[in-house]
């Protein structure tokens, strides 16, 4: 047993430093395997020594934070925790799968159903989650850009890393005219957001859904009503985002506020945005992916994990006929 004391001159930086119910000190226990005990001015961590030096590390670097900005964040916490040791493990958010091959299971805790990467493309979007603050998914159907999303939503929810969650996508028709749709705003765009309610109802059942929907912790938005809004401490996903236009996806990502994460997913083959408007999704990869905080992942065919026919027929639409000129 190894054990590292550090002294704290200023009462208030420990109140920073534990975090609204304790919770930054306990998310820094529960990550890194330590015993952390706090007693007048002093902070005691207790465990083996590789652990006590990592959990030194971090608390090193979130009162590098406090003394700059005078504040502490959860995702603040997160980012030190990462910035250690890629060794150190998540337990709130996504566990070791217990069946020993090397992909994580996203924690969603009682009543809910397991979830986990089922393939290493996807084990490498959850963990851009996990580690930065924007990401950008790319890739075909099938191949769990929006459910595994939702997952690590509804994860982040449940950890008390977010305030809420909102789920956003484009009203575009996909090909085909719908003309006039009855009843109020709700039922109108309720066509156009349906996948998403089904993301959701594939992980939690239909009275968590419903509750969480009733008492705004989770929204679900078309991307046109986000202007406007500043979101902090929230979950934000914009899903179907390849028929997003360059304005709309500018408008889209100035949303995040304080706290905040950002998933953008899409399928760069199915766009049906008209042809004089230009994409936002691949022009907003282009020219974000050089800041730090944002990652992008590319899924491919090999990610599909819906019926095994839907890998074949992506496989076939995106090969040139034989008789193509």
């Amino acid at each position: 047993m190894s054990e590292a004391t550090i002294p704290f001159d200023d009462p208030e930086e420990i109140r920073t430093l534990l975090g609204a119910r304790d919770e930054h000190l306990r998310r820094v226990r529960d990550s890194v395997g330590v015993d952390v005990v706090i007693r007048d001015d002093t902070l005691k961590i207790q465990g083996d020594r590789e652990s006590v030096d990592q959990g030194v590390a971090v608390i090193r670097r979130l009162r590098e934070v406090i003394g700059v900005t005078g504040e502490l964040r959860a995702d603040d916490v997160l980012k030190a925790i990462g910035q250690v040791g890629e060794s150190i493990s998540l337990p709130d958010v996504a566990a070791s799968d217990p069946r020993g091959d090397g992909r994580s299971r996203i924690e969603l805790f009682e009543s809910a159903k397991d979830v986990h990467p089922k393939t290493p493309g996807q084990g490498a979007y959850v963990d851009a989650i996990l580690r930065n603050d924007l990401v950008f998914c790319t890739g075909p159907a099938g191949s769990g850009k929006t459910y595994l999303a939702v997952a690590m939503a509804l994860s982040a929810l449940r950890s008390e890393l977010v305030r809420k969650i909102v789920l956003v996508r484009p009203a575009v028709e996909a090909g085909e005219k719908l003309g006039f749709l009855p009843g109020d705003v709700t039922a109108k765009v309720n066509p156009y957001l349906r996948p998403l309610l089904d993301a959701l109802a594939e992980i939690l059942s239909y009275d968590q859904v419903k509750r969480y929907i009733e008492h705004d912790v989770i929204e679900i938005v078309p991307l046109a009503f986000m202007r406007g809004r500043t979101l902090n401490e929230t979950f934000i996903i914009l899903d179907e985002a390849q028929n997003a236009t360059r304005t709309q996806m500018q408008m889209f990502l100035t949303r995040m506020g304080q706290g905040s994460k950002i998933v953008v997913s899409g399928d760069i083959t199915q766009v049906d945005l008209p042809d004089h408007l230009a994409g936002g999704l691949p022009d907003a990869i282009k020219r974000l992916t050089s800041i730090d905080g944002v990652d992008v992942v590319r899924l491919g065919g090999r990610d599909i994990v819906r019926h095994r026919l839907v890998s074949e027929i992506v496989k076939a639409y995106t090969k040139r006929p034989s008789n193509a000129r």
